[in-house]
């Protein structure tokens, strides 16, 4: 499995500890202040990196949805603007660059259309990651790997054929692929995280991750365990908070647990080779009737 260099202190793959990604997204609502407020409690429950979502409203947005009427936050308005309001602009990521860097975590971003690309490119990331309905949309992912930065594809949604035949297209060259499953939230017959293993051995040099949009812990950590190089996570400071997202979404207190079960699993998890440890030998020389020459140099 390749090692890819995610930022200037951080890589992706083999030997190295699992990269947390907190997924704000458009969890911010777009307020700067509660952007800032998710950066603070990812740093705080040990996340590696944050990742938010960019979108040119009238690139993404379908012509005949524009004029739609939306209750929002903000009252009744069309869609477009809706769309525009959940958007930050060159100021509010000027503030969260520094203030990532201030809080020592990693920052990027999912575009979800080229002239994004170009707006973030201004902040120099370390790495682009592609939403899952983007898998299929090679214009975009040709704009990204233009710009040279490795790139995560998250494969929700997807067929094995529309997958194999991205990778095919672009190449496994600092590309990373995530498995996932696009409901919101995710019901754990449908994570399907066998999945996992079977992008490992389709790809064995590529590292391999998992994004989730599942309810609980428990289901991520077991992606940890069988194997996920890197996991992403949607995040929220209050999962009753209005927009899409939060309901599938982990809180501050969930996302403590969540980094602390997945850094006791890497230690846990060990090396594969038997040995007797200091720690046994007390019960071993108690409890054992028959001591072997072996228990002498077990050590």
């Amino acid at each position: 499995m390749n090692t890819i260099a995610v930022s200037n202190r951080k890589s992706i793959g083999e030997g190295q500890p699992v990269y947390i990604i907190a997924e704000i997204g458009i969890n911010h609502n777009g307020s700067l202040e509660i952007a800032r407020k998710l950066i603070d409690e990812a740093a705080a429950a040990g996340c590696d990196a944050v990742k938010f979502q960019k979108r040119t409203p009238e690139v993404c947005t379908p012509r005949d949805q524009w004029h739609l009427q939306r209750d929002t936050p903000w009252g009744r308005m069309t869609y477009i603007n809706y769309r525009h309001k959940v958007e930050l602009g060159y100021d509010e990521y000027a503030a969260i660059d520094k203030h990532c860097k201030d809080r020592g975590i990693d920052w990027f971003v999912s575009c979800w259309d080229e002239p994004s690309v170009d707006f973030i490119e201004q902040f120099n990331p370390g790495v682009y990651k592609f939403a899952s309905a983007s898998l299929t949309d090679h214009a975009l992912i040709e704009k990204v790997k233009a710009t040279g930065k490795p790139f995560i594809l998250s494969t929700g949604m997807s067929t094995m054929n529309e997958i194999e035949t991205t990778v095919e297209k672009f190449g496994t060259d600092n590309m990373m692929i995530a498995h996932s499953t696009s409901a919101y939230p995710c019901p754990p017959a449908e994570l399907n995280l066998k999945m996992i293993n079977t992008l490992q051995q389709l790809y064995p040099n590529t590292p391999i991750g998992y994004s989730g949009h599942e309810t609980g812990l428990a289901t991520t950590l077991a992606a940890v365990i069988m194997g996920a190089t890197f996991v992403e996570r949607h995040f929220t400071l209050d999962r009753a908070m209005w927009g899409s997202d939060h309901a599938a979404s982990v809180e501050p207190q969930g996302m403590h647990k969540l980094v602390r079960d997945i850094r006791d699993a890497e230690m846990a998890m060990g090396d594969g080779i038997k040995r007797v440890y200091e720690s046994e030998m007390g019960a071993l020389k108690r409890l054992r009737r028959v001591i072997t020459p072996d228990a002498e140099t077990a050590k």
